[in-house]
């Protein structure tokens, strides 16, 4: 089933739900008006010369219609690639011009960065608003009004063309064939998995507390609108924002990532216990590292409801565990899924043992995909000698019962003295420290190791950053770490540069130090 099923079914149904708006309340969107709304806008882009295989780019913050823009892209065949609100009119340039996008729609909120790009992206035939018009801008409502609310009778199935969050360079397209399948049929894969793995159907409630920029919120979601169940979400993570809409929703799966779990871990004692999340049987999480105590703690607050998975925008491969397997397994994100397998291999191609650390490959029945105009790069995630077998670009290990432990991103691994070092580690210990709010470690050049290990704290209270907390917190290393590992410095910054999808972007950290030496890592 799809969207417009569930007109018939339900259709004064929730099918979106922003918490919040402008005047503190929250509003609804329902599947009839979801269901419309994407018809009249599918018919005008394909009236606009869009055909199967164009792109649709959208540059919105969390909106009540964002999925009104999603399925009508996906109705007509188009590759969705939704973008960071928050980057600057030149990043947002160069996403729209990569991925070729034949129409845009924006909002009123974002009209100052779309219209600073219209000279820049000629390929654009169509841009649009919600919640109004500009100069270069329609006004969506205005320029679908003539168009039919009915589903079209050769609606196919689109797919979306996300981009990398660019951590640890440009960001890329990442691209899949387009299904050969009617828009009815859905996506049949992530449909089935999801729903058969976590048993979502249409009395489902789901929470996204992150943007809907990012891929994991935005194809759960999709998958929930498929069974015909309710999406919730928040215009910006808020610690306390987030209990309350569970309560008040009976959400019953939600997906994080590490920093909501650590604020909301800090809220007061008496806050967290003012809710009533009994509803909530699914806490996902992923898409950074998760600190042991903090997942320890989660666990026992909300009880074995929490599940992590370890995957990337690319969908070779993935990893997942339970609550139960992971207190057996603490620190691991799982064994492969799916039909899928492990490999651990050295910087030569060799394949590692289970306990010893090496780049991680996915061998994986999974959908072909490609980086978007960069064969090259698509080559370079492959094996040596194994072209099935695909990396993420992250370091790790397996157990001898195939439960994997990562380390670090490959990038960020620090060599000091011939030793490889892993920040993740690190950051593991201090971010526990109650100073700590956050941290970044990396390495920096040294004249005889060729690199030393650097930490940079966001700390808890600004007012506290100088020697004084930086001699504590080596201390507090000097006890929970070996000698090689400790930070020789820790610098201090208000605020680290940290994504909504809670990666860190440790590149634009690391890259201000190795600006002034001759060598770079």
């Amino acid at each position: 089933m799809y969207p417009p099923d569930f007109v018939t079914l339900t259709p004064d149904k929730p099918a979106v739900i922003l918490t919040g708006g402008p005047d503190g309340a929250d509003r609804v969107q329902t599947y009839r008006e979801l269901v419309e709304g994407s018809a009249r806008l599918s018919r005008l882009l394909v009236h606009s010369g869009l055909r199967p295989g164009d792109c649709l780019a959208i540059l919105a913050e969390n909106h009540l219609r964002y999925f009104e823009l999603v399925w009508a892209g996906l109705n007509c065949g188009l590759y969705i690639t939704p973008i960071n609100s928050h980057l600057t009119a030149p990043e947002v340039a160069y996403l729209v011009n990569d991925s070729g996008a034949k129409a845009l729609v924006t909002t009123q909120k974002l009209a100052g960065v779309a219209e600073a790009i219209v000279a820049e992206t000629p390929g654009v035939l169509r841009r649009l608003m919600l919640d109004g018009s500009s100069e270069h801008h329609e006004d969506l409502d205005v320029a679908t009004a003539g168009y039919d609310s009915g589903p079209r009778e050769d609606e196919i199935r689109g797919s979306f063309m996300l981009y990398s969050s660019g951590t640890t360079g440009r960001p890329k397209g990442i691209r899949f064939p387009l299904p050969d399948t009617p828009a009815s049929a859905g996506d049949v894969q992530l449909l089935n998995g999801t729903v058969r793995m976590y048993g979502l159907d249409a009395d489902s409630v789901y929470l996204s507390p992150a943007p809907l920029y990012h891929a994991a919120p935005l194809r759960v979601s999709a998958v929930l609108h498929s069974v015909g169940g309710t999406v919730v979400v928040l215009p910006k993570f808020d610690a306390q924002e987030a209990l309350r809409a569970i309560e008040r929703y009976r959400v019953l799966a939600a997906q994080w990532v590490p920093t909501m779990f650590v604020r909301m871990l800090k809220l007061a004692p008496e806050i967290r216990n003012r809710y009533d999340l009994s509803s909530m049987r699914i806490a996902l999480h992923a898409a950074a590292p998760c600190p042991v105590d903090v997942k320890r703690q989660m666990i026992e607050w909300w009880g074995p409801i929490v599940y992590e998975y370890y995957s990337g925008s690319e969908n070779f491969g993935n990893t997942g565990i339970s609550s139960e397997e992971w207190l057996a397994h603490p620190g691991s994100v799982g064994r492969a899924q799916g039909g899928g397998v492990l490999h651990i291999c050295a910087e030569d191609g060799t394949e590692l043992p289970a306990g010893e650390t090496g780049t991680v490959y996915f061998e994986s029945p999974g959908a072909g995909f490609s980086y978007h105009k960069d064969p090259g790069r698509t080559k370079a995630v492959s094996h040596p000698g194994h072209p099935g077998w695909r990396t993420l670009g992250d370091v790790g290990h397996v157990d001898e019962d195939g439960y994997l432990y990562l380390s670090d991103r490959r990038d960020f691994t620090i060599i000091a003295g011939g030793v490889n070092i892993y920040p993740r580690e690190i950051e593991d210990v201090l971010v526990m420290h109650e100073e700590v709010a956050d941290v970044a470690v990396f390495g920096v050049p040294h004249p005889e190791l060729g690199e030393q290990v650097k930490a940079v704290v966001q700390p808890a209270t600004i007012a506290d950053a100088g020697d004084a907390l930086a001699a504590r917190l080596l201390d507090y290393c000097r006890d929970r770490l070996a000698p090689f590992k400790w930070p020789r410095s820790i610098d201090f910054v208000p605020e680290l540069p940290r994504l909504d999808n809670g990666k860190l972007y440790k590149k634009a950290l690391r890259d201000a130090y190795w600006a002034t030496e001759s060598s770079s890592v």
